[in-house]
């Protein structure tokens, strides 16, 4: 074996400036200090205080050093796109469509006008008007990711965006990248509000287009496209601008990651725990319209903020929570053609606890 050097400091665990140099390249510690007297005062000077500062500058060089190495560790986010500066926008591609009798009609024009650009004050900005209520703008690119990162190590993506508070349709496409006609669209709903926000999207909330197309792998996703539809609109709630056009839309892009997969290592971390998953979330009163409770990634509704405020309160205090994670939503009557599977709606009762039974069907994690 190689000789180790040892570095001797010279230092008083009563003095918490002199142990920086002391713990500095540490990762573990053996405290073997004593008091030079047994006066009361030198021992809780040792005893006590000590291992208190020895613990506290222990605590702040680990902080400093997670800090060193924020972005660089593979539980942080992974940056897909930021924009910053002109060049950032750079293979992100404005195109249009339309919808014919749900006949998807790519590139064409029908009186739309929709840009992507940098602005002076140092935003990126896709905004435009949509003249047809069966027409559509999207932007895309193709993603770019550093070597050896694959999105199936991610649980999701989070968008940092502003705007006039429209909603839009984000799409992820699989599939070789040289033969189109084998690629595979999945889309989901998102919302944003008037100003920024950050929109968080899991990969499970993903739904294929083609309702025969397998569950998205994300190992495979190659193409993003943020979509905007006049047709699926709505008039944006406490904006105080009566008559709305929502035929036009601004959307402020700051950045968009994918976020670290944490489920895993929660279950086996041995803790007790409760996951939630809720639809997207509604400004709205809690208590006044009935729960979904469900698992496998079916849910495509909305719910109130407060309503899942109660339920996470709710299933701190109860043994039928534990070790679960499940979806959560309003109540919804499904298409007739895609009806497979019952759903068992509860409403929220302040004077009953509703968790209980809603969740005494479910299964368990671990």
């Amino acid at each position: 074996m190689l000789p180790r050097s040892v570095e001797i400091v010279i230092g008083d665990v009563g003095d918490p400036s002199t142990l920086k140099a002391a713990i500095d390249g540490c990762n573990k510690i053996i405290f073997c200090a004593t008091a030079r007297s047994a006066i009361t005062g030198d021992l809780f000077r040792v005893d006590n205080q000590g291992v208190y500062n020895l613990s506290k500058a222990f605590q702040d060089y680990n902080n400093k050093l997670a800090q060193l190495r924020a972005g660089k560790s593979s539980k942080s986010k992974l940056l897909i796109a930021k924009f910053r500066s002109a060049d950032s926008l750079n293979g992100w591609e404005v195109r249009q469509g339309a919808y014919f009798q749900d006949v998807v009609a790519a590139k064409y024009d029908g009186g739309m006008d929709a840009k992507f650009e940098f602005t002076e004050s140092g935003d990126a900005v896709f905004f435009g008007y949509v003249f047809t209520k069966g027409g559509y703008v999207e932007l895309s690119k193709k993603l770019s990711l550093p070597l050896g990162c694959t999105l199936d190590r991610y649980e999701g993506l989070v968008l940092s965006v502003g705007g006039n508070g429209r909603s839009y349709v984000l799409i992820l496409e699989t599939g070789p990248l040289m033969d189109t006609t084998q690629s595979k669209l999945y889309f989901v709903r998102i919302s944003t509000k008037v100003g920024f926000c950050r929109v968080r999207v899991p990969f499970s909330s993903f739904r294929p287009v083609k309702p025969d197309d397998p569950a998205l792998d994300p190992f495979l996703v190659h193409t993003l496209t943020i979509r905007f539809e006049p047709r699926r609109q709505r008039p944006v709630e406490g904006h105080k601008v009566i008559k709305q056009d929502l035929r036009s839309f601004k959307l402020i892009l700051e950045y968009i990651k994918a976020l670290p997969a944490g489920e895993d290592s929660l279950r086996r971390s041995g803790l007790g725990y409760t996951i939630i998953r809720p639809g997207p979330l509604k400004e709205e009163p809690g208590g006044q319209r009935a729960l979904i409770f469900d698992q496998g990634n079916r849910i495509s509704q909305g719910i109130s903020c407060a309503d899942v405020a109660d339920i996470c309160v709710k299933a701190l205090h109860d043994s039928a929570a534990r070790n679960k994670s499940f979806d959560v939503c309003y109540e919804y009557v499904a298409e007739q053609e895609r009806e497979l599977y019952e759903l068992v709606a509860h409403l929220p009762d302040k004077a009953n606890n509703y968790l209980a039974p809603a969740l005494s069907v479910l299964e368990k994690n671990t």
